[in-house]
């Protein structure tokens, strides 16, 4: 879609086309003919990435739909919280469409694109393995590189301290927790890597279906964590995702 914007940027600038073609392009670009669906085709061109399409409430048939569209305009698209059923749907109309079963999510990639900088993404236990494998999924199709390491729960702290020389060379870090939700501010206080900290709903009952991990996270005595919602890998990808390509464009801006 970027390429799309340059190129009618171009031709608006040298005169190959009126302005008012190119504010009749622009109108168009973020129209469907789908019922009840209107696709920000712009959205990457504004944030980065192409609209995402989040599968529950929706049809097999529609996630279909609309996935034929995205790849179209963008290229690439992620679908989150697929089922199998859906993925068949989507595989249908789209071949090289893949399912990640772990993440629960559907992506495509006509080119994919060069993995730059680094993500690490942290899950406390293999329960977590969902939310993180989600986050991770997110953060690749996005163009991140990434290292995931697994099962590093506070309840063993040496775990996650025989990693600290590999969460110190990343740019941002995915902390995924349920239970006490303790690990993101342990990991802040071993590191000066911002920390995304995802609460997971993994937890027996006075865990409250992850408010207890949530509220752990956001009272973090440790600087540096910020917290997205229960289960919410893909929130934390998004903003991970921001803060790496930032990091890597720093990098390469001239001094």
């Amino acid at each position: 879609m970027e390429d799309t914007l340059r190129g009618l940027l171009d031709a608006l600038q040298h005169g190959s086309i009126s302005v008012e073609d190119a504010l009749a392009h622009l109108r168009g670009a973020g129209e469907s003919d789908l019922p009840s669906v209107t696709l920000d085709h712009l959205r990457e061109a504004r944030t980065g990435f192409p609209e995402v399409i989040y599968c529950p409430g929706k049809r097999d048939d529609e996630i279909a739909a609309i996935a034929v569209r995205l790849g179209a305009s963008a290229g690439r698209f992620l679908a989150t919280r697929a089922t199998p059923a859906s993925f068949d749907a989507v595989r249908a109309l789209v071949p090289d469409a893949r399912f990640d079963a772990d993440a629960r999510a559907i992506v495509f990639e006509r080119q994919p694109a060069a993995r730059v900088g680094l993500v690490c993404v942290v899950s406390a236990g293999t329960s977590d393995r969902h939310v993180a494998a989600e986050a991770a999924c997110a953060l690749d199709v996005m163009g991140n590189a990434i290292a995931r390491i697994d099962d590093v729960g506070v309840a063993g702290l040496h775990r996650v301290l025989g990693h600290v020389g590999a969460l110190r060379s990343a740019n941002a870090i995915v902390a995924v927790a349920g239970m006490d939700g303790a690990l993101p501010g342990v990991i802040a206080g071993l590191t000066d890597r911002p920390i995304v900290a995802v609460p997971t709903s993994i937890g027996y009952g006075a865990s409250f279906g992850g408010l207890a991990a949530l509220l752990t996270m956001l009272n973090a005595c440790a600087g540096g964590v910020s917290v997205v919602n229960i289960d919410n890998g893909f929130g934390a990808a998004c903003a991970a995702s921001r803060i790496n390509h930032l990091a890597v464009d720093g990098a390469r801006a001239p001094q």
